[in-house]
């Protein structure tokens, strides 16, 4: 039996853009997804997956899961729940060349589903590396992450970046631009989250903003223009100015607003966050619904969004510099 672990992430700056080959500067946070793995005698999977943002369940299946798995649980949380890991296991099979593996798999998460946080992005990573590890197979930090994101990119149809698995797989703070994926060195940064206890549904999310890059020319430049404002962004995080970094997030934020990615909620606790004192807020992720990053080394962030109607939890994060690993 083997457990790994892999931390979620915030984006300081670029989703969305970087599905069009613009850079990102996502950062790892030390809230992990933490995934148990033991081989079966045959080749059957059992999932049982608990997080913050889903409530307990177990369900098993035969071979490969070509079939629904016959549980009394609406059918998108059995594909937020399986659909990962069913990936994240083809993936560590083939790692080991053993085909016809079975495992029972435990999923336990502190990181809400489909809240921006990279959840599934940790799962995947997680996965491969313990299932990997389980079957005798020596994965390095890279390998994890090319197989992770070639999982991420089965499951979304072609629609995934590296972004969120590389930074799962290697912790810290990290630039991804097309297939050039890179840590950065990063100051501590004070990072507070806002959860509205939603998620937004993230292919319909880079579907429309696919439409609206193809059908006007004005948001093809404002993707191109999230581009710019990370390089800038670069620059700020290399010299530690802080000051900068929030000017950038606000300004990423509206960009992201205009590409048709934000919410009432998002934008109450941004508002929120900003007028506590925050250097800088942002939603994080797909958008929709779900989290918010700002930045604050005071209290008085996490203490406006602990009392922001539809705020629904706020906690403090720190960049974790180790990625994947085995606990």
């Amino acid at each position: 039996m083997v457990t790994a672990s892999a931390p979620g992430k915030v984006y300081l700056f670029g989703e969305h853009a970087v599905v069009y080959g613009e850079p990102a500067v996502p950062c790892a946070i030390d809230r992990r997804a933490r995934v148990t793995v033991e081989r079966r005698a045959d080749d059957h999977l059992r999932v049982h997956a608990e997080d913050l943002s889903l409530d307990g369940f177990t369900v098993e299946y035969g071979g490969t899961a070509s079939g629904d798995p016959d549980v009394d649980v609406p059918q998108s949380l059995v594909e937020a729940a399986t659909g990962y890991v069913d990936a994240a296991v083809e993936q560590a099979r083939e790692a080991a060349d053993a085909p016809d593996a079975g495992f029972d798999i435990t999923i336990e998460s502190e990181i809400p589903l489909g809240a921006g946080l990279g959840s599934s992005a940790a799962v995947t990573a997680a996965g491969i590396y313990a299932a990997a590890e389980e079957l005798g197979a020596d994965l390095s930090t890279d390998e994890v992450a090319e197989r992770a994101y070639s999982a991420e990119l089965a499951v979304q149809e072609g629609n995934a970046s590296r972004a969120d698995t590389f930074c799962s797989a290697t912790g810290g703070a990290v630039r991804v631009e097309g297939d050039d994926c890179r840590s950065l060195d990063a100051p501590d940064l004070p990072f507070v989250v806002g959860f509205d206890g939603g998620a937004g549904d993230t292919g319909a999310l880079v579907a429309g903003v696919r439409e609206l890059k193809n059908s006007y020319d004005f948001a093809a430049d404002t993707v191109a223009a999230v581009g710019d404002l990370v390089r800038s962004g670069e620059a700020a995080l290399a010299a530690g100015d802080l000051a900068e970094l929030g000017e950038l997030m606000n300004f990423n934020h509206g960009l992201l607003s205009a590409l048709g990615v934000s919410s009432r909620s998002l934008d109450a606790m941004v508002w929120a966050a900003r007028d506590a004192g925050a250097l800088g807020a942002k939603l994080t992720g797909a958008g929709g619904g779900g989290c918010v990053v700002a930045l604050d080394e005071t209290e008085e962030t996490e203490t406006a969004l602990r009392y922001l109607p539809g705020c629904e939890e706020t906690f403090r994060a720190e960049l974790d510099t180790e990625g994947v690993r085995v606990e």
